[in-house]
């Protein structure tokens, strides 16, 4: 029997710190993101004798984990134990102790036994313990900064409507707020979207139901075609304008016409509204570039003026490249990265990245500051060149970036979308964030990127 024991000093007392991993969605919020893990099924309680079911991959690989909870005993502990899964035995204590005046200690104590007896302890055990070392490093630093964020605004429970709810940024958005103690209702295109029972709305399908807003505390409007699954054609062109302007016009209209409307409207943008810069240091007072990506986030911005008419708070979101493992940029540099791929083009392009971690932080920021109006730069302070980033991931992972990609083989096989998206340079600072206070989880890529790829490791302390 093997032991692991992992403790973290947390900002917050014992009871908020046991509420937030009792809150629906604490699980999905605390899995790893670099894990092939989801949650098949799960009650929502730690009560003792309720279950979840996790499903595990590794490859074409599956397996199914279920685990009971024993122990229930609030503020101070809860435990789970194993009923099937890899290991042959395995106990999850997760306990809280009130040890300092300001906050309190996590204490996540770990028994376990590997499968095949002593063959799989001398086989299994360095890897066993590796991976646990990654996921609580993970675990306990997200749940420390989320509670930091907590214990920062201190924020009245809101209610908090969300669309693109689904999305890369949506679902951890939602996550957090609901975490946070937060009710979030997601909104949809239409009423078909609804399944039964969901806390949700859809105000582009009827009046009766735009009305349905009246109330909410803060409207997130995230939702918008992805510009990056498909070739650029003259007809998809058209749906990524469609999808960002003519929705968020609708959305405001409705807004703006709400007996008692929201205290803030954040709609989604892109820091593609200041085109390819070159080596000009950009803020959100910049004026606008005069791409395809420019125009669009340019007509997406104006779209929220009924909302801001109206009275309403308006913050654009004006997104930088966001870096989670599950999605988006980093996801698609993963592979290429790991066969020693190396610098895009020239690689002198300026990229304006951001951990999906303060993507989120800055929409919480954004709600909760009044200072907080009209656009907003989301990236972190310092940007790199790509050459500096290819190399950076590179270090991270441990591959060198040795093969470059050249900037005719991009534009063939992506056509237009290759400079829009990979070539094109923005060198972007978050003066309004930065002006308004809000602090960067990080500020540093190789150290977001130890983060979101499970580099970081938490040794046991016994």
């Amino acid at each position: 029997m093997k032991t692991y024991l992992a403790s973290t000093t947390l900002p917050v007392d014992a009871e908020q710190a046991f509420a937030y991993h009792e809150r629906p969605g604490a699980l999905d919020r605390l899995i790893p993101p670099w894990k092939k893990v989801s949650v098949e099924s799960s009650d929502g309680s730690l009560k003792p004798n309720s279950v979840v079911v996790l499903r595990l991959k590794s490859g074409p690989l599956s397996m199914r984990w279920v685990a009971q909870h024993t122990e229930y005993d609030p503020p101070h502990c809860f435990v789970d134990v194993q009923r099937s899964g890899p290991f042959a035995h395995w106990e999850h204590r997760h306990l809280f102790d009130a040890a300092t005046s300001d906050g309190c200690v996590l204490r996540d104590s770990i028994t376990y036994q590997l499968p095949l007896g002593a063959l799989g302890g001398t086989l299994g055990d360095s890897f066993a313990r590796k991976e646990l070392e990654t996921m609580f490093a993970y675990r306990h630093r997200v749940t420390r900064d989320d509670l930091e964020l907590a214990a920062k605004y201190q924020a009245a429970p809101m209610k908090i409507a969300v669309s693109g709810s689904s999305g890369l940024v949506g679902r951890k958005l939602c996550a957090l707020l609901t975490l946070l103690g937060h009710e979030v209702i997601r909104l949809e295109r239409s009423l078909d979207r609804i399944e039964d029972g969901q806390a949700a709305i859809a105000p582009w399908d009827s009046p009766e139901q735009a009305a349905k807003l009246s109330g909410v505390d803060a409207v997130v409007h995230l939702a918008g075609k992805s510009i990056a699954d498909r070739r650029w054609t003259d007809s998809v062109k058209q749906a990524i304008r469609e999808s960002r302007v003519d929705l968020t016009h609708r959305l405001a209209d409705a807004l703006a016409g709400l007996t008692d409307p929201p205290k803030v409207f954040l709609c989604a943008s892109a820091i593609g509204i200041y085109g390819d810069r070159g080596d000009e240091v950009l803020f959100e007072s910049s004026a606008p570039g005069d791409t395809f990506l420019a125009e669009v986030a340019s007509e997406w911005e104006q779209a929220c003026r009924p909302a801001e008419q109206a009275g309403i708070r308006v913050a654009n979101a004006r997104l930088g490249v966001v870096l989670d493992p599950g999605g988006g940029a980093l996801e698609k540099m993963l592979t290429p990265a790991k066969l020693f791929g190396g610098a895009l083009g020239s690689g002198n392009q300026w990229w304006s990245w951001v951990s999906i971690d303060d993507v989120i932080g800055s929409i919480y920021h954004a709600i909760c500051d009044d200072r907080v109006s009209g656009p907003f730069n989301v990236t972190a302070p310092e940007a790199l060149t790509n050459r500096d980033f290819a190399e950076t991931l590179g270090r991270v992972i441990s591959r060198p970036a040795l093969i470059p990609a050249p900037a005719f083989a991009l534009r063939l096989a992506l056509g237009e979308m290759a400079d829009a998206l990979l070539l094109s340079s923005t060198r972007v600072i978050p003066s309004v964030l930065q002006k308004t206070g809000y602090e960067f989880r990080f500020t540093q890529a190789d150290e977001a990127l130890r983060y979101h790829l499970g580099i970081n490791r938490l040794e046991s302390i016994e």
